[in-house]
């Protein structure tokens, strides 16, 4: 078997609003076609650091990497990654068709 490429390499991640630090630290490596699943209790900071990946957030320290790449400071719709939230994610003024087109 050949060695798994690191699809996404998050490196000594701080996140702080204010003096509150969301984030402390935080290193984990995704390899390339692997199945993740981020779990923890609320106000962990699963979301935040969702958010970092994504670009909706700006990390305070560290790096976020894609295939080896810095995105940490590139515009979220730049970025080849993407986000399926929760709840509130649709755009009532749109058509059904349209939100599910928004992300393509």
């Amino acid at each position: 078997m050949g060695r798994m490429s690191t699809a996404i390499d998050i490196r000594s991640v701080v996140k702080r609003y204010g003096t509150t630090t969301a984030l402390h630290s935080i290193a984990l490596q995704i390899g390339d076609n692997e199945f993740f699943t981020l779990l923890g209790p609320s106000g962990c900071g699963k979301t935040t650091l969702l958010r970092c990946i994504a670009g909706f957030e700006d990390v305070s320290e560290g790096q976020i990497l894609l295939f080896g790449q810095d995105i940490a400071r590139l515009e979220p719709n730049l970025r080849p990654v993407n986000t399926v939230f929760q709840q509130y994610a649709l755009f009532p003024h749109l058509s059904v068709i349209d939100n599910v087109a928004f992300g393509l």
